[in-house]
């Protein structure tokens, strides 16, 4: 067997800087060292798929962080690894459990997926290796793993068999208190009607400066902001929908930029847990932007489940500190402005109308250019003194 934290050093030596996934009984002794040990940054996932669009945002950081899951997980994992890692190209190394491996005796619910872990996993495009019991295999086996994804850039799978990471203790730190939350309403709601999107996203853009990282959510909304600005600093995800606020989290916990992720109603709907991760988060320079519309706008309009759902309420719930509630669009430039002076993470809600701009276009650069693009972007270090936008 391996120690867990020999594993953790021979990672650090490999540049990765943080640890996220969701746990499994094979990895109990990796999860009970990275959750109690300080010295290793841990971020607990609310499922598999969020991990790697963190993962993936943390890329884009220029960062390093290293997803584990149980291979029952990868249900999860399918999207974001063949909608967001393949097209842009990002790699990122997984630690992957082998529950149900043929001639071992488990739970009959992991007897398929244990079948064909390996065939999945080279469907979807992920090289993948078998994790050494043996600390003198461990360090060739890493390397080959990391040799895969510079030659590849996509994902790399360590598959860990059952016994292999000695037992660890548990010491985890009780989470810090949940900060109060407050919704602060801004705007005139006796306007008149709801702005479009379109207006929304120009409000957007006059009230950041040209310091900050957008991150947008897949379909009319990465269009329309493509079509009205396309900049260095945004990343328009084209697929992995619901990952937006994901790959947000990755890139602010490993970015000293302000980010802004703006996300729609049916998105966040989808990882609503994702709102839990973003919230749980000590202080960081995130802005999250949901534009409700209360519609699939991308599919024709079809309603969403949004008109139920009061998400300045949840966002609050899931703890973060400030909460926005936009009644018009000066609201929404003021609160975009107050958040920008906050530790954050903050959440700005708005109400918008159906529709898009008609003709409609779609980002003109592949998925990996705008990824290395954006990664340039933020992780470069002649950073400019930020200054606003005209509105």
């Amino acid at each position: 067997m391996i120690a867990a934290g020999l594993l953790l050093d021979e990672l650090a030596t490999r540049s990765v800087a943080e640890v996220t996934g969701v746990p499994c009984s094979f990895l109990t002794p990796l999860i009970n060292k990275v959750a109690s040990d300080p010295s290793v940054r841990y971020l607990p996932a609310t499922h598999e798929g969020e991990a790697v669009a963190i993962a993936t945002g943390a890329w884009l950081a220029g960062a390093t962080t290293c997803v584990i899951a149980q291979n029952s997980g990868l249900g999860n994992m399918v999207n974001p690894l063949t909608s967001l890692n393949h097209p842009c190209r990002i790699p990122v190394p997984l630690i992957v459990t082998w529950r149900g491996e043929p001639g071992r005796p488990d739970e009959p619910q992991h007897e398929l997926l244990g079948a064909v872990t390996a065939d999945l996993l080279t469907m979807v495009g992920v090289s993948h290796s078998l994790l050494p019991p043996d600390p003198e295999g461990l360090g060739p086996v890493l390397d080959q793993g990391w040799d895969a994804m510079r030659g590849r850039e996509l994902p790399h799978a360590f598959v860990v068999r059952k016994g292999t990471i000695a037992p660890e203790e548990l010491s985890e730190p009780r989470p810090r208190p949940s900060p109060h939350s407050r919704v602060v309403r801004l705007g005139d709601p006796g306007r008149g009607q709801a702005p479009c999107r379109i207006e929304a996203l120009e409000s957007l853009l006059g009230a950041i400066d040209d310091q900050t990282a957008v991150i947008s959510t897949t379909g009319k909304c990465s269009r329309e902001l493509f079509t009205l600005a396309d900049r260095p600093q945004h990343f328009y995800l084209v697929g992995a929908m619901g990952s937006a606020s994901a790959v947000g989290l990755g890139v602010a916990r490993h970015s000293a930029r302000r980010v802004v992720v703006v996300d729609g109603d049916g998105a966040a709907l989808m990882r609503l847990g994702t709102l839990a991760a973003v919230g749980a988060q000590p202080p960081l320079a995130l802005t999250h932007v949901l534009l409700d519309n209360q519609v699939h706008d991308s599919t024709g309009g079809q309603r969403s489940l949004a008109a139920g759902t009061d998400f300045p309420a949840v966002a609050a719930a899931c703890g973060y500190p400030r909460v926005f509630d936009c009644a018009d669009l000066a609201g929404l430039r003021d609160a975009l402005r107050e958040a920008a002076n906050e530790p954050g993470p903050c959440f700005v809600y708005a109400r918008i109308q159906p529709g898009s701009l008609e003709p409609l276009g779609r980002p003109t650069l592949h998925p990996s250019e705008v990824a290395r693009r954006f990664r340039s972007f933020v992780t470069r270090s002649d950073r400019a003194e930020a200054t606003p936008r005209p509105g």
